[in-house]
């Protein structure tokens, strides 16, 4: 069995738990990243893909003047321009459109868009503005001509999976230690019955032991369980609510903005969003057994189906690629009522008797906050402040974020020498710039011709990609690969099975176990 200490032990390797070990060694802190699947295998990679304020909370502020749902708008809208700012070879400014079919409806969206506007100040980026018929037909065509004007809006929209990976390896990087499938089997305390450490298994059965000044529960929809490891007594904190999303292969919005449709038959938000040359759709709010988080059902599949047929009624049947569902942690209301999507999306900090301390609730776009905010609770075990980090960019970025994308346009010219002539060349720097940042070149510069080759033209992942996902991204199942490192199973389900046998001979040869490609778990 194998000790180890550490000063902080983060259980949980989703948005929120890399974020915690990327500040937290920013700050110098020992860390440990425990995850007992892969990095952002659950809910952190089967997101909206959106950084947003939340438009959604803006309005159920004003309606049940909830000044709480306004706090949580204007720190997301910061922390959007933040994630904009920081990578912005993952994330990217998209502008969402809000059709109406009058004139009243039209000039309700227009003020409270202007008011979200507002919230932003000086991290707006880029004023709403009223769409014209013409200007609405020209930016969706295929939407339904009874919508004759409407709002354009502007939010981001991120790659999930990427950016969780990444701050995981920028920590790592920085000195913190690692563990994917590695699942935390026994908490430990001291003669006081405080916590004092962990004991891990990892996919191989190996055990070992942790030694931890302080210990946080970072594992989301699943935090009740570490929680009653603590204390078996404990009544539940989190409300699971999945969201469900498809993939269609039809491109809904070619001219790269997205729509908002505000309120489906039952009161629910959808978006229908550019998704890597095709149309992502999503998503709903049902509250959820565990369980059942990740798994998609027909009729919600059919659901979605419904609502764009109804807003796109010349797309007559059109063909889902791909699906997938999340869980999203919401913290549950003291009141009876469980309607997942009216529950404030909010986070709380909990320090429990035994010192552990749970990062609860919250959304991708807030997690540097959490993070921040867990960080805060921590103080008083190491006696500091943990106010100041020193600068840690982001694997992928340059020491001045602000001119990562100069420095990407200079990278282009090397990245065009170094891969082989083919029709989807453009598409490749593209993808590899996008995936990888400033690190493209050292991906593929010191790898064969022929694995350097595009394998798809849906994503044009090459092989030398796939065994630099294993041997230095912590991959160690074909859906790591296929669905998290790159986004080809995300986008088309079938394509990726076609590339299976390739990842399962690379992880072969690694000494990994071959396996299946599994969206649902």
């Amino acid at each position: 069995m194998n000790n180890n200490t550490v000063d902080l032990l983060v259980i949980g390797g989703g948005a929120t738990g890399a974020s915690i070990a990327y500040e937290a060694t920013k700050r110098g802190l020992k860390v440990a990243l425990l995850e007992a699947g892969d990095f952002g295998g659950a809910t952190s990679s089967r997101s909206t893909k959106l950084l947003h304020g939340g438009v959604r909370y803006l309005e159920l502020a004003f309606k049940t003047l909830d000044l709480a749902q306004l706090n949580l708008v204007r720190e997301a809208l910061f922390e959007r321009a933040y994630w904009l700012k920081n990578v912005p070879f993952l994330a990217h400014r998209l502008e969402l459109v809000l059709p109406s079919n009058n004139y009243f409806t039209q000039a309700y969206f227009g003020l409270g868009l202007k008011l979200y506007d507002l919230l932003a100040g000086e991290n707006n980026l880029g004023e709403s503005r009223f769409l014209s018929s013409a200007q609405i037909q020209k930016v969706l065509p295929l939407l339904s001509k009874e919508y004759n004007g409407g709002i354009a809006y502007s939010d981001g929209q991120f790659n999930d999976a990427r950016l969780n990976i990444l701050l995981a390896l920028t920590a790592q990087k920085n000195g913190a230690t690692l563990r994917s499938y590695c699942k935390v089997v026994e908490l430990e305390r001291d003669s006081r019955g405080k916590l004092c450490g962990a004991i891990s298994e990892d996919r191989c059965n190996r055990i070992e032991k942790w030694k931890a000044k302080a210990i946080v529960n970072a594992t989301g929809i699943k935090a009740d369980q570490i929680r009653q490891m603590a204390h078996p007594e404990l009544s539940p904190r989190i409300l699971t609510s999945r969201g469900i999303h498809i993939v269609l292969e039809d491109n809904l919005c070619p001219e790269g903005s997205g729509l908002l449709i505000p309120s489906t038959d039952d009161g629910r938000v959808l978006f229908v969003l550019p998704f890597f040359g095709r149309t992502l759709v999503g998503t709903t709010d049902t509250t959820c057994e565990i369980e059942d988080a990740f798994s998609t059902t027909k009729e919600e599949e059919q659901y979605l189906i419904s609502h764009i047929n109804r807003w796109f009624p010349t797309l007559k049947d059109p063909a889902i690629k791909s699906s997938w569902a999340g869980g999203r942690p919401l913290i549950r209301s003291n009141t009876k009522a469980i309607n997942s999507s009216r529950v404030v999306r909010e986070h709380e900090i909990e320090t429990l008797e035994c010192g552990l301390v749970s990062a609860l609730g919250g959304k991708w776009t807030t997690c540097r906050p959490i993070a921040l905010d867990t960080l805060k609770a921590v103080e008083p075990i190491f006696n500091m402040s943990t106010n100041a980090g020193k600068e840690l960019p982001i694997i992928g970025t340059g020491r001045n974020p602000s001119l990562t994308l100069k420095h990407l346009e200079i990278q282009k010219n090397e990245l065009r020498k170094e891969l082989p002539d083919s029709s989807l060349k453009d598409k490749q720097i593209e993808h590899l710039q996008s995936n990888y940042g400033l690190n493209a070149l050292n991906i593929i510069k010191n790898a064969k011709v022929k694995k350097r080759e595009p394998l798809s033209d849906k994503i044009p992942i090459c092989e030398a990609e796939i065994g630099y996902s294993i041997e230095h991204e912590c991959a160690y199942k074909p859906t790591d690969i296929l669905a998290r490192r790159c986004r080809l199973a995300m986008i088309d389900t079938e394509e990726a099975k076609r590339l299976l046998p390739i990842a399962n001979k690379y992880l072969r040869e690694s000494g990994l176990e071959e396996g299946e490609l599994d969206l649902h778990n």
